[in-house]
């Protein structure tokens, strides 16, 4: 089993959408060392949080998949989080997976499966229900992954990410790079717009390469406006991080976008990557989304 953190008991409630992906949540916190449950009742949350108090440290880190059983759902859940809150000591986080309405549809077009909402009716009027109901848990979570468009693999790396090594450091900046023509991340936190920056696109010999690349990234950062731009964003991000510290957050996801995802905003992810870096109360991941598509502008 895992050790717990600091010596103070981790429990995270993994919940969100039907379809967007809990199961292979659950089975990357499995392979993290956690002890995991699926579909506890949320009326038996503080019994679980008095046993995870009394186990010594033996059961330290616990994940919960909580599904959606109607209104009665919502009263227990929030009833048991704010008794956890008043009486017991253990840290707990709220990791909701989402995705878009037509990326769940076509998920249960190919499983076959029907909408535990709409039994007899077509998957969307499941979906829009759902994500009504869900609303105001969303909101209270302090991880939204989108795992529209990744596989599944791949949710399990952005997990292991954000949940790994949690004694080591305060919070987990994710970097992410992307196009806007494909669509904002729905999972940023903060996101900045670098298309105003001057565009190697329009350099014959740069616009086969990313920001990645050594003549690519010359030019962007060569530019007065990108120096002041970034000047004034790590001064930002210098305030802002240790405010998201302090309110608890274990995580923040910071989006740069341009066109197509391919040439400035990389370039900027780069730099910001290890800029924060050279932190003590953060660790990194940097990504590019959209660096390897056939795309125009960037």
């Amino acid at each position: 089993m895992t050790e717990q953190t600091g010596g103070i008991a981790e429990l995270v409630i993994i919940t969100g959408m039907s379809g967007a992906g809990k199961t292979i949540a659950v089975q990357s916190f499995e392979d993290l060392g956690y002890f995991c449950v699926d579909n506890l009742p949320p009326v038996l949350i503080p019994k679980f949080a008095e046993l995870m108090e009394q186990s010594s440290g033996k059961i330290g880190r616990v994940a919960l998949v909580i599904d959606l059983r109607g209104r009665e759902f919502f009263t227990a859940l929030f009833e048991s989080l704010n008794y956890i809150k008043e009486h017991h000591t253990i840290k707990f986080e709220i990791l909701f997976l989402d995705a878009t309405d037509d990326v769940l549809v076509q998920r249960y077009k190919e499983s076959r499966r029907r909408h535990p909402l709409a039994p007899d009716g077509p998957p969307l009027d499941g979906i829009r229900l759902e994500r009504r109901l869900l609303e105001e848990l969303k909101g209270m979570a302090t991880q939204v992954i989108n795992t529209g468009g990744i596989k599944p693999a791949q949710l399990k790396e952005i997990i292991t990410a954000r949940f790994h090594a949690r004694g080591k450091r305060s919070i987990t900046v994710n970097v992410i790079s992307f196009g806007y023509k494909y669509g904002i991340p729905l999972d940023a936190d903060l996101i900045f717009d670098v298309r105003f920056l001057p565009n190697p696109h329009y350099v014959e010999h740069l616009r086969p390469l990313t920001g990645q690349d050594g003549e690519v990234y010359d030019y962007v950062m060569k530019w007065t406006e990108t120096q002041t731009f970034l000047s004034k964003l790590l001064d930002l991000l210098g305030f802002l991080i240790p405010q998201y510290i302090k309110e608890g957050k274990s995580q923040i996801v910071i989006g740069i976008g341009c066109t197509g995802g391919k040439h400035r905003s990389v370039a900027i992810a780069e730099y910001l990557a290890k800029q924060l870096g050279n932190g003590e109360t953060e660790s990194i991941r940097v990504s590019h989304r959209d660096a390897d598509r056939d795309g125009k502008p960037a």
